[in-house]
Parts: C-alpha cells; sequence; structure tokens
C-alpha cells in the first residue's frame, strides 16, 4: 500500500491575445493519464486583465496549459491532450521540475489467459479524483481476480485494471463473486473504453456498474451507454445477493446487455435482466477492457471500510 500523495505546487503564466470569455484549463500527467487540475472546485482558471494567471496543480511529470473559449467541453481525464479546434484555441506543455512524485509501478498479470496493466496514482472517476494502487489487485492460486479498497476514511485507495488490447465487436463476459456486501459507496466497474472524454460528455464505452451510488437503498446495477445522463442511455435494476455473469454483446448500432445467476457457461443460469440499447452504440475506435473498484464520494453514506471483490473468469467471444 502507499500513502496517499496531496501536494501541489503554483503555475502560472500569460497569455496574450484572450478574448473575453476565454479561460485556461490545466492539466498534470502522471501514470500516461492527464488530470485536470480544479480551482476551487471549479475546473477553469480565470485570466487577469493583463492576462496573467495563476493556479494550484497536483503534482505530475507534466503539466498542461489550454486557452479555451467558453463553450469547450472539459475532460476530466484524458490519456492525449486535444488539438486545437473544438474549443481549444493554444495549448503549451512543459516538464515538471525537481523530484518526481512517487507512485508505485504499474505491473502486469494474467487473468483468464489476457494481460493487463494495473493503474496507479490519481486519477479521476465519477467526478472526483481517487488514488490507484496496484497492490490492490491481484489473483489467487485459483486464477480468480481480486480488488480491493484500502486506505481508511479520507485516505482510501482504489484498484483497476486495463487490458493490454482492444478487441472490438463480440460478447464480454464478466463471472462476478456476490458483491452484496459492498457498502452503499463502493463501486465496481466493468467497461470497454478508448480513454477519451468523461463521464459527463459522449465518448465510446459501454459500462456495467455495480454500486449503490452512496444511498441505502437504491438499484444496484447499471447497463449504460455513455453519455449516462441521456434517459435512452441507461438502465438500472435491483439483483438479489449471489453470483452472476455480467456480459454485453456489442454489434454494429446495437449492444445486449444481461444479468444471468450463476454461470451463463452452465446452459441453465436464470436471467436476472436484460435490455438492448440501440441508440448512440459506438463504433469501435480502440476500446479495451477496464476493471475498477473505487470509492463514489459524493453519496449521503460515505465508505467505512476497506471493500474487496472476486472476479472469476472473464471471458470474449467474438
Amino acid at each position: 500500500m502507499f500513502e496517499r500523495d496531496y501536494k501541489t505546487d503554483t503555475i502560472e503564466g500569460r497569455v496574450t491575445g484572450a478574448r473575453p470569455g476565454q479561460r485556461m484549463v490545466l492539466y498534470a500527467k502522471t501514470d500516461g493519464r492527464w488530470g485536470v487540475c480544479p480551482q476551487s472546485g471549479q475546473p477553469f482558471t480565470n485570466i487577469e486583465t493583463d492576462g496573467r494567471w495563476k493556479a494550484s496543480v497536483h503534482l505530475g511529470i507534466q503539466y498542461a496549459a489550454l486557452l479555451v473559449d467558453s463553450s469547450y467541453n472539459l475532460p476530466e481525464q484524458i490519456e492525449s491532450l486535444p488539438v486545437v479546434g473544438n474549443g481549444v484555441v493554444t495549448l503549451a506543455v512543459v516538464n515538471g521540475e525537481g523530484p518526481a512524485p512517487v507512485f508505485p509501478s504499474p505491473k502486469i498479470l494474467n487473468f483468464s489467459g489476457y494481460d493487463w496493466t494495473t493503474s496507479t496514482g490519481p486519477i479521476f472517476h465519477a467526478g472526483s479524483r481517487h488514488f490507484f494502487d496496484p497492490a490492490n489487485v491481484w489473483t489467487d492460486e485459483r486464477g480468480a481476480l481480486h480488488l480491493r479498497i484500502s486506505g481508511s476514511p479520507g485516505k482510501w485507495t482504489a484498484a483497476e485494471l486495463k487490458l493490454t488490447r482492444s478487441l472490438g465487436y463480440g460478447t464480454y463476459r464478466f463471472q462476478v463473486g456476490d458483491v452484496s456486501h459492498l457498502e452503499p459507496s463502493a463501486v465496481l466497474s466493468l467497461i470497454t473504453w478508448d480513454g477519451v472524454g468523461t463521464e459527463t460528455s459522449a465518448r465510446h464505452e459501454l459500462d456495467v456498474e455495480l454500486s449503490r451510488w452512496g444511498q441505502l437503498d437504491n438499484t444496484n446495477v447499471g447497463y449504460v451507454v455513455q453519455p449516462y445522463y441521456v434517459p435512452a442511455n441507461y438502465v438500472a435494476f435491483r439483483g438479489p445477493p449471489g453470483l452472476y455473469t455480467h456480459s454485453f454483446r456489442w454489434e454494429p448500432g446495437k449492444v445486449t446487455f444481461s444479468t444471468v445467476a450463476e454461470s451463463a457457461n452452465t446452459g441453465d443460469g436464470r436471467i436476472i435482466n436484460q435490455h438492448v440499447f440501440t441508440s448512440g452504440v459506438p463504433s469501435p475506435a480502440g476500446q479495451s477492457v477496464r476493471i475498477a473498484l473505487y470509492v463514489f464520494n459524493q453519496g449521503p453514506v460515505p465508505l467505512k471500510n476497506e471493500n474487496e471483490v472476486i472476479i472469476d473468469k472473464f471471458e470474449y467471444l467474438p
């Protein structure tokens, strides 16, 4: 386990020729992803009348300053910086000075016959910044995958891993152990995503989300074609305790989600829920499978204890 690093520093600069309404967006790069550096809860940094700007950033290995229009749709995290256009007026990138923040090295592990890489350091999920520790991800002697939220209130570390290659259209199956013990603010996500955009923007992502989102009495399974805020893109229901296979069959213009009690491989599993989406379904664009267990920080019931889940098997069928 590693301690979360809340160290910050000040970055400043000056922009010439900025028009009224334009603002700065600042990103810091840590483990291969760029995360926005909000100011007093706001994602943008204002520009003074003389063109100067100044802000606090969390430490990273590189920093990016973007001059953007007021209409710019701000991603909270990105795996590559945007190009000029679509609201981005100009941008500059600088390397960090002095010792870089120290995070545990990512590790490669084999699960269900595939190679996966773990995430490390600060990453945005569900509207807040989380710290991901590779020590929270491992496989046991059976080959099952374990993910853990560890630490203590205010100092939680999370778990995430990503498939090292893209699979495209096909059926994705996740055999998941009983998660009825998860606290209301724990989130287990089983997704495909290309690493571009955020939860509040259109992006190439399909999700199975297992969480009560900080509520004591709430649905605990969700099917999502991002963005989630489009009513036709989100279906949620309450699944009883037990072992399930969650899956989605991804085809051109169509994705079929299903949740089956026990294992779909037995041929006699009981279907708990199934839903077909035909609107907003993305095409393959380099998406890879990502499995994450983290804390939802915006619900009324905060996390109190460490939480752990077991994924027995992942399967892909073209």
